[in-house]
């Protein structure tokens, strides 16, 4: 192999895998130290820079970086990851001097925003500061998006999301709320020198072919819809038998918010097996906590409608079968169909993307599945000047990968009304500090933690489920956040080896808790990865591989499972082996 090229940014960025994993590209490790020395406003406004929602997202983010987290590779539980990003949000100071400056002076651009979600809420955030007048349109009263019709309260309080949805706005964003935009072209009209999408997947799946649909509409809803008419007080009440359908975080909300307002009998029918279910582990473990059995493998055949009144619905039993290359398919076990009473349905079976006021001779494309063309890196439409970002873009994602549309969005927009290319984007910014860590040296806790994961304070079922805007989570107080942010394994300080100064004394290869480090002769990286003293089978992370050594052998450490515990660099005689802190930021709009 090649001798690994540290100085190329994209390495140990992916060494860092749960910041890789995020689509915004929050310096976690970072942000979790600055929390174990209980720096909370810093943390917070590390977290602001990437994510821009720390209190939003250290409740209801999807947590991608999670599953990542080089922790679940030496136990069962990652680090806390998000709820330790509320913990920063909760205990952070006022942060108003910290925030960027907005010109009074603008630069003489005009960009228009449709929909107010979390992408272009992004957006917002990053061109203001550059002197942009930016007009924001949605049909709702306030801004927030689907983050405030579809997320419950007792997930993502009123207060926590006005906050920080405020914070943008008030940074002098023309909001024109309670505003439909019904003509692209109209919009068009005005002369703006930018447009971007940010109207979400606004309609729900529905089951219209479903026997019975029609005659029980009264009694059916499509879930969004149903969540969205809680939110704003036009649905109070629930039957006392609800079934919900579907299997993703949606149906979670639908049947949690169901048991709050008088449903008794809630239960959530899925079609494929319990442990494909899309939602999110954490939110089917709270529904299971209130007492909402999940019925899986149940497809459903009909709705009953008996004398004008929905009774039930019919279910065939259902297995999975997979075909060679792991392709699911459902077939019937041939039983009698099951018979569930219920009084209401929830649908909450997926969700589409609509745009009935984008005209078919506006100029932009779109997919055969409804989505637009676009470019998958500046997120540009087919006609030069429109973006489009989150679930607009390409499908129902989530408010992390919305955030990161925007700050991608953005970068496009500025570079569009720079008349520079949108493809020659702007680098991220990298630092390696080059202070070396010695045995009394060191800048981070780099002792190994055996403490478990940090269980979540939880409000009392009886007390919650008696008021739907009451708040299950309690989040961390400081004492559960210190013991939890000391787990993180500071996958940012990156091990930094020296061919020149190694004697190959073998110092490091013996107390390497992981044996992830080896001299050996150099060969290919199939051929490597089967003569390291622990066979490197994880082909996602990639091997450290030195320039050659005085005896002609190569060093090859195996990234996938380094602790970077730095006893490697304790134990060198000759200093090798160094510690470095790598703090990796994405590019923003307006940096060089």
């Amino acid at each position: 192999m090649h001798p690994t090229d540290i100085e190329n940014p994209a390495y140990f960025h992916k060494v860092i895998d749960c910041q890789f994993a995020c689509p915004a590209h929050t310096p976690v490790p970072e942000y979790i130290r600055l929390i174990s020395e209980k720096r909370y406003t810093e943390a917070y406004m590390l977290n602001w820079a990437a994510n821009v929602f720390p209190g939003v997202l250290g409740r209801v983010c999807d947590r991608p970086c999670e599953p990542a987290c080089r922790r679940g590779r030496v136990e069962k539980e990652p680090v806390a990851i998000c709820r330790l990003k509320r913990l920063c949000a909760d205990n952070r100071e006022d942060i108003l001097e910290l925030l960027p400056k907005i010109p009074q002076e603008k630069n003489g651009k005009r960009i228009g925003l449709i929909g107010a979600g979390p992408a272009s809420l992004t957006v917002a955030r990053d061109l203001m500061p550059l002197g942009y007048a930016i007009d924001l349109f949605d049909d709702q009263e306030l801004g927030g998006g689907f983050m405030r019709s579809q997320l419950p309260s007792f997930r993502l309080p009123e207060s926590v999301l006005a906050t920080e949805v405020n914070v943008i706005l008030d940074m002098g964003v023309n909001c024109h709320f309670r505003h439909r935009v019904e003509s692209l072209k109209a919009l068009l009209a005005n002369g703006y020198d930018a447009l971007f999408v940010g109207t979400g997947a606004p309609r729900g799946r529905d089951l219209p072919d479903l026997p019975g649909r029609r005659e029980g509409d009264p009694r059916i809803h499509v879930g969004i819809d149903w969540l969205a008419g809680v939110v704003f007080g036009h649905v109070s009440t629930v039957g006392k038998r609800v079934l919900v359908l579907g299997g993703g975080n949606t149906a979670m909300d639908c049947c949690r918010t169901a048991r709050r307002l008088g449903g008794e009998q809630v239960s959530v029918v899925v079609r494929s097996p319990r442990a494909e279910m899309k939602a999110s582990p954490w939110e089917i473990e709270e529904a299971l906590r209130e007492d909402v059995p999940i019925i899986d493998n149940h497809v459903p055949l009909e709705f009953v409608v008996e004398d004008g009144r929905l009774v039930g619905m019919r279910f065939d039993r259902v297995t999975a079968v997979y075909d060679e290359g792991g392709k699911r398919s459902l077939r019937s076990t041939g039983e009698a169909p099951v018979f569930l009473p219920c009084d209401e349905v929830l649908l909450a079976v997926g969700q589409l993307n609509a745009f009935p006021w984008i005209e078919a001779d506006a100029g932009i494309e779109f997919t055969p599945q409804g989505l637009p063309v676009l470019d998958p890196v500046t997120l540009q439409s087919s006609l030069a000047h429109v973006f489009f970002g989150g679930d607009a873009a390409f499908g129902p994602r989530n408010i992390i990968t919305a955030v990161a549309h925007g700050h991608e969005a953005a970068i496009s927009i500025h570079l569009l009304c720079q008349g520079r290319s949108l493809h020659e984007r702007p680098a991220p910014l990298v630092q390696l500090a080059g202070q070396k860590m010695g045995v009394h040296d060191w800048l981070y806790h780099n002792q190994v933690s055996e403490t478990q994961r940090q269980a979540m304070p939880l409000l009392a079922k009886a007390k919650t489920l008696r008021d739907r805007l009451l708040e299950v989570e309690l989040g961390f107080d400081r004492q559960i956040g210190q013991a939890e942010a000391l787990r993180c394994l500071n996958c940012d300080v990156q091990t930094v080896f020296t061919a020149e100064l190694c004697i190959e004394c073998d110092a490091c290869v013996d107390a390497c808790p992981e044996s992830c480090i080896n001299f050996v002769v150099n060969a290919g990286e199939e051929d490597l990865r089967t003569r390291l003293k622990a066979p490197a089978n994880n082909r996602a992370q990639s091997l450290y591989v030195s320039t050659p050594l005085p005896t002609g052998r190569v060093m090859v450490k195996d990234e996938n499972v380094c602790l970077h515990c730095g006893i490697c660099a304790e134990r060198c005689p000759t200093s090798a082996w160094e510690m470095r802190k790598f703090l990796y930021q994405s590019a923003r709009a307006g940096q060089v």
